[in-house]
């Protein structure tokens, strides 16, 4: 069962906290943000470390010419996210994610891909086989 003793408007402010760090490349910010016990999982990881998703992952925020968080849903001590990101290709796309949070700091982050658009039309994405990721045993 999950904790559910941290109040929504600390959940939700943690949470956009994280992202605003993100989206305006504010390092030290997230850091301070995202605890020591943080894992990450998306299509491309699973469960990723602190250390690793600051090596892999934070660094594709440099592509990002846009940001905009949509909506916040807080349930408990965790939040889904949805945002609608635009890169410097032009590409744009809708993800959400799921987010963990226990006193103040993100604890764990789960993403979930939407499509990917370019001038306003459906760009299909590689299967992870192509793209250079191991497939699924």
């Amino acid at each position: 069962m999950r904790d559910t003793s941290s109040k929504p408007r600390d959940v939700e402010a943690a949470v956009r906290a994280c992202f605003e760090a993100f989206r305006d490349r504010r390092r030290a910010d997230a850091e301070a943000v995202i605890a020591d016990g943080f894992t990450f999982t998306s299509p491309y990881d699973d469960a990723i470390d602190r250390a690793a998703y600051f090596e892999r992952c934070w660094p594709n925020g440099d592509r990002f010419a846009g940001f905009d968080i949509e909506r916040v849903a807080v349930d408990g001590d965790a939040a889904f996210i949805t945002y609608l990101a635009t890169l410097t290709d032009g590409t744009s796309f809708r993800n959400t994610e799921y987010l963990t949070v226990k006193d103040g700091q993100v604890t764990s982050v789960n993403v979930y891909f939407g499509p990917t658009y370019r001038n306003g039309r459906f760009v299909a994405q590689k299967p992870s086989s192509q793209a250079g990721l191991d497939p699924v045993p």
